[in-house]
């Protein structure tokens, strides 16, 4: 009689199965947390989400569709650098992907893009390796322009005044760190680089993420505009650092209301997170009009050059 041995699942499976379900449980928790603060306030919650009008719910989809075709745009150009000879048109289909998953996570966005490209253009874009790569100099950019602004978080957290210069310097730093490694190494990893040699590359990187943050940073302030919350230019600016930065933990769709409240809670704890989950929502069509759009043209291509797609 023989004993057939245990069949040991591998490790990696099972740290992603926990890690997937702590994310889950985060996410939950604490949306949960802040659907008990705002119990209290909900018919002022309500009446907040009654008063945007469906024209400027329309518009703040729109703009986000913007920021992504714009962030979308500056991945191309820094992906064509590395050498992918993809086009314009795939990437798009790849990145609409990643624009439905950061509606969840900032990395599972990144992680998405990267997957799809990948699967449906592997000999035309870079290997696995250059594409992360190739996401640092737009990160690095928006890093930058955060902590050009960061003095507009100062005041809403009471954070100390010399705060914002130590974020410039640092940022700073990593900028040129990343520009000389992308100077002295041309393989591999730092293929995805190459945009930084280049200064037409590095201006139009820069300047689609202008694009791009711009249309957030209007958003946020319409929103809160149409709203009734007296906020500035500033204030919107100071949403989006939030927003950006909650974005990097797994707490999902409440981004947006998490930000809001925690910059602007004094002006009315109901209002503004209306103001976040109207901003959340409208990400999100924002982000399904994009994906809907890469979808059909996929359609549409595919029926016509079968061969080719």
């Amino acid at each position: 009689m023989s004993l057939a041995a245990p069949v040991r699942r591998p490790r990696s499976s099972w740290s992603r199965r926990h890690r997937t379900g702590l994310t889950v449980s985060i996410t939950v928790a604490f949306t949960i947390a802040l659907v008990v603060v705002l119990f209290s306030r909900r018919h002022e919650f309500v009446a907040a989400l009654e008063t945007a009008p469906l024209w400027m719910l329309a518009l703040a989809a729109c703009l986000q569709a913007v920021a992504l075709v714009s962030r979308s745009e500056a991945w191309l150009v820094c992906v064509s650098a590395a050498g992918g000879t993809v086009s314009r048109r795939r990437l798009y289909r790849a990145s609409s992907m990643g624009s439905l998953a950061s509606v969840l996570s900032s990395q599972l966005a990144t992680a998405a893009r990267i997957a799809v490209l990948r699967r449906s253009n592997a000999d035309q874009s870079p290997r696995v390796p250059a594409l992360i790569a190739a996401e640092a100099p737009i990160i690095a950019v928006e890093a930058a322009l955060a902590a050009l602004t960061s003095f507009t978080l100062v005041g809403p957290l009471g954070l100390p005044l010399w705060l914002p210069l130590v974020c410039i310097l640092v940022t700073g730093g990593i900028l040129l760190a990343l520009g000389r490694l992308a100077g002295r190494r041309r393989q591999g990893f730092c293929s995805g680089l190459a945009v930084l040699r280049s200064t037409r590359g590095r201006a139009r990187v820069i300047g689609f993420v202008l694009i791009a943050v711009f249309a957030q940073i209007l958003r946020n302030w319409l929103m809160l505009r149409t709203l009734g919350v007296d906020a500035s230019i500033f204030d919107a600016i100071a949403v989006l650092i939030a927003m950006v930065t909650f974005s990097q933990l797994p707490i999902g769709p409440s981004v947006g209301a998490a930000a809001f409240v925690m910059i602007l809670g004094a002006n009315g704890l109901a209002v503004t997170a209306a103001a976040g989950v109207l901003l959340t929502v409208t990400g999100t069509v924002g982000a399904l009009g994009f994906a809907a759009w890469a979808g059909v043209d996929h359609i549409v291509r595919f029926r016509r050059t079968p061969a080719l797609t």
